[in-house]
């Protein structure tokens, strides 16, 4: 009987021991922490639970109060271990220069809360600048007050196994930097950074997992944010496709492309939105350090995913856009870097979406319809007053056409889009879509161009732009003044050569006159311009039939 009661006691103390919550050590991995820089963190820890990406199950935070009193909260990541024993990291970049102060929280299945003693480090002063924010309808802003305008492309994702292997990010990314892009967009997906896709299709570049997360996909996201920060890119990160909303990971439910319950449940069953929250705070977690993360984009043309190809509605409207608010609230509690949040569609509206207070970039992607882009911008803000841009565009969206027999339309509207971009209220220029085409194309380093007027821009105004009206007859033209500076885009969009006068609405006085040829990179110094009452600029502009000019008026004698 004794030792049965022996047995008994000895198991209730095992258990009791176990079901306490203990952080062994908490380590700071970095030696000399800087402003805007990951400063990495690492606890371990022993601690009842079974799933360690499940917060229901732990929870492991890091609670901060930076040098001038901001109090925030950083949610931590598994690394390794088990309940026994395990290992945890925290990223964390610090936004101010000088002294913190910080503890770490850890909750867990079935235990009172643990809370570690306060310590503190410091961050030295950096000279980078920052995460990037809303400003305008025109800019972003950075941390350090100056200003930024996205120019880039879509890289969706690396090659596939069917696909030529060198459109690689190691590829493909140094190639934009040295040709003045600053921005693209690219998706986690089944074959490109498969977060939480077990099983991978169409790639050699991943495994299939047993793990709660691909190793395989983390260990790429890891790479890819830290190559970025050294190319001066910024990332548009889509976290999601449609093809997820079958996914049993989330819905319970067989894959299934026709089931419309399966799909319903995604947006609508706590269960699924449970395990959606802790994907996100996983990525905050892991990558939310990254100032190279412009924007957390919650799904690619979600339109797309919730319609039949004939319109037929498959999820109510209400249920999406419900679900992008919680989630988008929740990103915004989470996230102490305060990262751009946006989601997109293709070409149809989700009633309420445009109007929901914590996303913060309307998005649209436009496809044989690049003329119209400009209408569309114009529109959205006007109805929204919240940023717009366009996520993708191109002539054709149809990968199964024979892209030899287009060419020349493909390359022609690459251009004018990034142009119709840099001239209209957007801070992210319209993103093309097919770069694998583009490259072969050598068309890349056009962005040198629109970057090279871009910058002029924002110098010259100081994030001021104001749209001046104007006219040039059978060409297009735009105008826009930054500060004491005007910018004028001409278009030729006809298959004739024109000859125009140009005039400017509402606009006197002596400039001085100068044009930029975006195909050779040139600029020409035309003298001086009186513009008088009548507002012409010049008479008898020439252009070459599908053919651009930009022209700069300063008050300034001297050459910027």
């Amino acid at each position: 009987m004794i030792k049965v009661f022996a047995l008994f006691l000895f198991t209730i103390l095992s258990v009791n021991i176990i079901a306490q919550n203990f952080i062994e050590s908490v380590n700071i991995l970095t030696d000399n922490p800087h402003q805007y820089e990951k400063t990495e963190f690492e606890i371990n820890l022993t601690a009842n639970y079974i799933n360690p990406y499940i917060s229901h199950d732990i929870m492991l935070d890091m609670l901060l109060a930076s040098p001038s009193g901001r109090e925030f909260i950083l949610p931590c990541f598994y690394v390794e271990g088990d309940a026994a024993g395990s290992t945890w990291n925290a990223r964390f970049a610090p936004q101010e220069a000088g002294e913190y102060s910080y503890k770490f929280n850890l909750s867990a299945k079935d235990c009172d809360p643990l809370e570690t003693e306060v310590r503190t480090f410091n961050a030295a002063a950096s000279s980078k600048d920052g995460f990037l924010h809303a400003n305008d309808f025109w800019t972003l802003k950075f941390d350090s007050g100056k200003l930024f305008r996205g120019i880039g492309e879509n890289v969706g994702w690396e090659s596939r196994s069917y696909e030529d292997p060198k459109w690689t990010y190691d590829y493909l990314l140094p190639t934009l930097s040295d040709n003045g892009a600053n921005f693209f967009r690219t998706w986690m997906c089944s074959w490109n950074l498969p977060l939480d896709w077990q099983k991978t299709r169409n790639t050699n570049r991943y495994q299939d997992t047993d793990e709660y997360y691909n190793p395989g996909g983390i260990k790429r996201l890891d790479e890819l944010v830290e190559m970025c920060d050294s190319l001066g890119l910024y990332i548009m990160l889509t976290l999601e496709t449609t093809s997820n909303l079958n996914s049993d990971r989330y819905t319970g439910q067989l894959d299934n492309k026709h089931d419309a319950s399966a799909k319903t449940k995604f947006f609508t069953l706590g269960s699924a939105r449970d395990k959606y929250k802790d994907k996100l705070r996983y990525i905050v977690a892991r990558w939310g350090y990254s100032t190279s993360i412009a924007a957390w984009e919650f799904f690619n043309e979600i339109d797309n995913g919730v319609y039949t190809r004939s319109d037929s509605v498959i999820v109510e409207h209400p249920h999406i856009t419900e679900w992008h608010s919680e989630m988008s609230r929740y990103l915004t509690d989470i996230d102490p870097y305060d990262h751009l949040i946006t989601t997109s569609i293709s070409h149809r509206d989700i009633i309420g979406m445009n109007s929901l207070p914590f996303i913060d970039l309307n998005q649209k992607h436009i496809y044989k319809r690049t003329g119209k882009m400009r209408d569309e911008i114009f529109k959205y803000i006007a109805t929204y007053n919240k940023p717009y841009t366009i996520g993708e565009f191109g002539y054709e969206w149809d990968w199964n056409i024979d892209f030899s027999t287009i060419t020349e339309g493909l390359n022609y509207d690459y251009k004018r889009g990034l142009w119709y971009g840099l001239f209209s209220p957007t801070p992210i220029l319209p993103m093309t879509w097919w770069w694998e085409f583009f490259d072969e194309q050598d068309m890349t380093p056009y962005f040198q161009s629109v970057r090279k007027i871009s910058d002029m821009m924002l110098e010259s105004g100081e994030g001021s732009f104001e749209i001046l009206g104007s006219s040039s007859g059978n060409i297009e033209s735009y105008a826009v003044k930054c500060g004491e500076d005007i910018y004028i885009y001409l278009l030729n969009n006809s298959s004739r050569e024109s000859t125009e006068s140009l005039s400017l609405n509402g606009v006197k006085g002596i400039y001085n006159l100068r044009s930029y040829n975006p195909a050779s990179n040139s600029f020409d110094n035309l003298g001086k311009c009186g513009i008088i009452e009548s507002g012409i600029v010049k008479p008898g502009f020439t252009l070459d039939p599908k053919s651009e000019l930009v022209l700069i008026l300063s008050s300034d004698s001297a050459n910027k």
